[in-house]
């Protein structure tokens, strides 16, 4: 098993420039200002009651959700999807605790849904401290497993899309072990919010129990349904990963970050922070291998940029800086994957 991993700051920042602004930063406070103007628009407008109520139930679930995870902004988290109808007997279940209890052992956090099956195993695994629940209120009332009961680490959501938002927001690393529907639709959730760019990268792994077929039955459909028919680009195959063990996942997400640590935007640049200088040859390799991810201009290594200033935890790292195309994150994941060799 890989050693423990560096504790990185969770800040992968996937937000392309738009602002009218220009490549000026806007402040907190001037945020906090648009939020009151929206709200004053929102009375205006006289909407209903429901809508209102969407709203304010919302933002209180974010905010209170925030609030949290700022309290653990300095910590890796991973988080686990899959069915809460897996027996504790069956395989899948104990792949699930071991991959909680590795990942709690190299100083990670481990996310579920809050439920039962391999939600609680992968709790059961990384125990109550290293746990985070986000639990869903639904009708028929999903209840938290018993390892996440009652902990200050638990978040309680009414909304699925506000459930999700975290998920991904707080998360350095996905580990998808066999479900259904609600396992299903948080992988392509994530494939797609990773093929678009409306997700920061980070590792997708899929977790099948060794001689199991069940992402790789998902996966020879998704090439025989889109791939084939042209619909996805065989770079974004590359997205995920599928293994059969809890040791390949485990190093999987591990060598993500092994010299990539996380990424932003600046103005029109995108910047690849790095846990170690490039070489000069390393360097030319990329203008020459992947140019092809230029919108202009070549790859370059930098400093911080001095609207990094204010992130002195990370200006020891190394800048890859570049102008993305904004196209192909296929093969942007691919360009982590060479640079992690």
């Amino acid at each position: 098993m890989p050693e423990k991993q560096d504790v990185f700051r969770a800040e992968n920042v996937m937000s392309k420039p738009d602002s009218p602004r220009g490549h000026r930063k806007i402040t907190s406070a001037e945020l906090i200002r648009e939020l009151h103007r929206t709200v004053d628009g929102i009375a205006e407008d006289g909407i209903s009651r429901g809508d209102l109520k969407l709203l304010s139930r919302s933002l209180r679930e974010l905010r209170v959700a925030f609030r949290f995870f700022d309290t653990v902004r300095n910590h890796p988290k991973v988080t686990v999807f899959g069915s809460a109808r897996t027996p504790e007997d069956s395989p899948v279940y104990r792949q699930a605790v071991d991959f909680g209890r590795e990942m709690a052992r190299l100083d990670w956090f481990v996310i579920t849904g809050a439920g039962d099956g391999v939600m609680k195993a992968a709790h059961e695994g990384a125990g109550r401290d290293r746990s985070i629940g986000l639990n869903i209120l639904l009708p028929f009332e999903q209840s938290e497993n018993t390892i996440i009961a009652g902990s200050p680490n638990l978040i309680q959501t009414k909304y699925f899309f506000t459930r999700k938002l975290l998920f991904l927001k707080e998360s350095h690393a996905i580990a998808l072990f066999p479900g259904g529907f609600g396992t299903l639709d948080e992988a392509f959730e994530t494939l797609t919010l990773l093929q678009t760019g409306k997700t920061h990268p980070l590792p997708l792994v899929l977790v099948d129990e060794p001689g199991g077929d069940y992402w790789t039955t998902w996966a020879n459909s998704i090439k025989d349904s889109l791939l084939r028919h042209n619909l996805i680009s065989s770079e974004d195959l590359s997205l995920f990963r599928i293994v059969e063990s809890v040791s390949e996942a485990v190093e999987e997400i591990q060598r993500f970050y092994r010299v990539f640590h996380s990424s932003r935007y600046v103005g029109n640049r995108f910047v690849f922070r790095l846990k170690r200088p490039l070489a000069p040859e390393e360097l030319a390799t990329l203008n020459s291998g992947f140019a092809d991810l230029l919108s202009e201009g070549v790859f370059s290594q930098e400093g911080p940029l001095p609207e990094e200033s204010n992130e002195h935890e990370l200006a020891h790292l190394s800048r890859l800086v570049f102008n993305f195309n904004n196209l192909n994150f296929g093969r942007l994941r691919l360009l982590i994957d060479h640079l992690n060799r």
